[in-house]
């Protein structure tokens, strides 16, 4: 196997992470039947979708987190650097998203 087929297989990890991470707030707060923002809302990413489109958003990216990691090389749970790819694409999604909707949800600026 060469070197470019690495790359696009990290690359698949990097973006199966990114998508199997952003399915979780989706997913939960649609299962406790809250408004979320998606890019369905208006504004996008910032209005407030319903439970049912999160519900919807949130599986579908488990779905393409599912198949870019399980169905493009052949992704190992023992090694390193598969699980680096995926870690990180599922920890800058997180990072993005914490700064990202913590401007409407007080996470940014915590009240002491």
């Amino acid at each position: 196997m060469n070197w470019t087929n690495h790359i696009t297989y990290f690359i698949s990890y990097l973006f199966g992470g990114a998508f199997l991470a952003n399915a979780i707030p989706h997913v939960v707060s649609a299962m406790m039947g809250r408004a979320f923002q998606s890019p369905f809302a208006k504004p996008s990413g910032e209005g407030l979708s319903s439970s049912t489109v999160n519900i919807v958003w949130g599986f579908f990216n488990a779905m393409v987190g599912y198949l870019l990691i399980v169905h493009v090389g052949t992704f190992d749970l023992r090694s390193l650097p598969d699980i680096f790819a995926m870690g990180t694409g599922g920890f800058l999604i997180a990072l993005f998203s914490a700064r990202h909707f913590g401007k409407f949800h007080g996470g940014n600026t915590p009240a002491p």
